[in-house]
């Protein structure tokens, strides 16, 4: 009884848990923060305060795993995470990302120097006030650096205690396997969810490894929870909300995902994190599959 009442007023509780690198535990569902900013990830959000509240409110429904990137706004998405939620709350992960710069709205170019990758690192833990980054992810590799530059200079972070875990964001199997004989890494961020599964065979490689897999647009930026989307009819038939299936299906397709959908409204995130409640048989996958 007390974990069912535990699960209805921290539901994101009830998603599992994973391990990253063996050592870090965190609820499967957790928050992606790159909607608390302006139009195209630039600039401050419309309604600052929401956003604020966003973040309170995800740590009060058991979300202790939280993804942001300094190319978010740039640099306020991690600055609105410390303002809402500073000192952290014990057992509370923040990841963030280094390896694209902005040039304006809608715009993303890989920088991957290592001289650049240290800068935004330093910049990372004084925006959010920490002293270690508990996962730091490559956002993007840059095809004009070696990657044993760009890594090389992560391990040597971690070695000097400024990372705990490094993590990787949209790569193929054979960048992911090159990428763990220079520094093991303990997550993979790439774009998946019911209507885009091409990263399949990244998930298969995270999930013989134990690495854990972080689904980026995990609700196709909100089209596979449109009204009278293909979603719609099943969701109505179960008593949930489209995007709750999508998440639901996203937490019971593989033990090592991470699903991190992100919102600037508090409505929103309470529905998005009641799909840790969804259960899900076989069949209802199937379906699920089909429609999308």
């Amino acid at each position: 009884m007390a974990s069912s009442m535990a699960s209805s007023t921290r539901p994101a509780t009830a998603s599992g848990t994973f391990r990253l690198g063996d050592d870090l535990e965190v609820h499967r569902l957790g928050f992606g923060a790159m909607q608390l900013t302006g139009e195209g990830v630039w600039g401050e959000p419309k309604d600052r305060d929401e956003c604020l509240r966003v973040l309170r409110r995800a740590v009060e429904l058991g979300i202790d795993f939280i993804d942001t990137a300094d190319s978010y706004g740039p640099f306020v998405s991690e600055r609105l995470i410390r303002e809402a939620l500073h000192p952290y709350p014990e057992g509370l992960v923040i990841a963030t990302k280094a390896g694209l710069t902005r040039q304006g709205p809608g715009k993303w170019t890989p920088v991957g120097r290592p001289a650049y990758l240290r800068q935004e690192l330093e910049l990372s833990l004084r925006h959010l006030g920490l002293e270690r980054i508990d996962l730091f992810q490559l956002h993007r590799i840059d095809p004009d650096v070696p990657l044993e530059d760009q890594l090389g200079e992560l391990k040597r972070l971690q070695e000097e205690g400024k990372i705990r875990h490094i993590g990787l964001s949209e790569v193929n199997v054979d960048e992911l396997e090159q990428a763990q004989r220079i520094v093991p890494i303990v997550s993979v961020q790439n774009r998946f969810n019911l209507a885009d599964r091409a990263a399949e065979p990244v998930l298969d490689y995270a999930e013989a490894h134990q690495i854990a897999f972080i689904p980026w647009f995990p609700l196709a930026t909100g089209k596979l929870a449109e009204p009278g989307g293909p979603l719609d009819e099943i969701a109505r038939g179960r008593g949930a909300t489209p995007s709750q299936l999508a998440l639901a299906w996203l937490l019971h397709r593989s033990p090592v995902m991470l699903p991190i959908p992100g919102t600037s409204t508090v409505a929103h995130l309470e529905d998005n994190t009641a799909a840790a409640l969804v259960q899900l048989g076989d069949d209802e996958m199937k379906a699920l599959e089909a429609a999308a």
